[in-house]
């Protein structure tokens, strides 16, 4: 079976090798350029390329006429799209008898939109997992293939729970492949009413507000710490990351004070404290006792 695939990141990676692994032909590969002054910590589509021999592209636009003939022309029997971060047009959508499929990182139809692997950390969700779907002119709403659910963890960032993702992304993917080899997969229609949408994060979506609850500012902190770029705060005009924190709701204090007390650094929050566990100002890390050192200067003071 010949299948065009979109891809970026590990699970882009991830999704050409279990098509590789299960028999499939892959014709062309659309990919991306890195983004100059993006955190590139995660694998490349490209080099996966070079090294298993296959042709890949890196246009700006795929939906143009050029890129649309020559997808007629190889004329594939399925589109995969694996974390590309682009819209794919009906005109492409279209032309293979077997539809396109994108894998997203939820569990649809929650979490439609972008980066859900930071959102369902920051809202504090218990659960999330993987889904492919057919893909249609709105985002993540197209009928469910197949969802493999996965636990969040207290103590999951971002980045742990992204592996988590992944190893059940390619346990799903070698469960579904064979299925779709033969033609033949299953359909599930979305209740777009009982699910939700996200749109992107930037780097300034990180500012903590400390009326929300320790809890809620622990989220935040799990779900855009290294290596996305943090949350911060600001004392006396200057910038504070915080990469790693714990909450404590059986104490209160003011909204962003600062307290010494009984051996660690508390931070007063909407509700509870949050006690700082690793920061990072100026570029110099802050850990354990420095941390202590560097914060107990303030006892009485208010972070912004």
């Amino acid at each position: 079976m010949r299948a065009v695939v979109f891809a970026y990141h590990n699970m882009g990676v991830l999704g050409i090798d279990r098509l590789l692994s299960h028999g499939f032909e892959i014709p062309l590969v659309f990919t991306h350029e890195d983004s100059v002054g993006e955190n590139i910590w995660f694998g490349s589509v490209a080099e996966m390329c070079k090294n298993k021999g296959l042709e890949y592209v890196t246009p700006e636009n795929p939906n143009t006429g050029e890129w649309i003939e020559r997808l007629r022309a190889i004329e594939p029997d399925i589109i995969f799209s694996f974390y590309y971060r682009l819209m794919i047009g009906r005109d492409i959508l279209n032309i293979p008898p077997l539809g396109a499929h994108n894998l997203h990182g939820s569990l649809l139809p929650a979490y439609r939109g972008r980066c859900p692997v930071n959102w369902v950390i920051i809202k504090g969700e218990k659960t999330t997992g993987v889904t492919l779907h057919e893909m249609v002119d709105k985002p993540d709403a197209g009928d469910i293939v197949i969802q493999k659910q996965i636990q969040i963890a207290d103590d999951d960032t971002a980045l742990s729970l992204f592996g988590k993702l992944e190893e059940a992304a390619g346990l799903m993917l070698d469960e579904i492949l064979p299925h779709i080899a033969q033609g033949r997969f299953p359909k599930t229609p979305q209740d777009l009413t009982k699910g939700s949408y996200f749109g992107g994060r930037r780097p300034e979506d990180g500012r903590i507000s400390w009326s929300m609850s320790a809890v809620e500012i622990c989220n935040l902190i799990r779900g855009v710490t290294r290596p996305y770029p943090g949350a911060f705060a600001f004392l006396y005009g200057e910038q504070i990351t915080f990469w790693r924190a714990v909450c404590r709701e059986d104490i209160a204090l003011h909204e962003g004070e600062i307290t010494f007390r009984n051996g660690e650094i508390l931070i007063g929050t909407g509700k509870g404290v949050l006690a700082p566990l690793d920061i990072e100002k100026d570029g110099k890390v802050f850990k354990g006792s420095e941390i202590i050192g560097y914060f107990k200067s303030h006892h009485g003071e208010y972070m912004e």
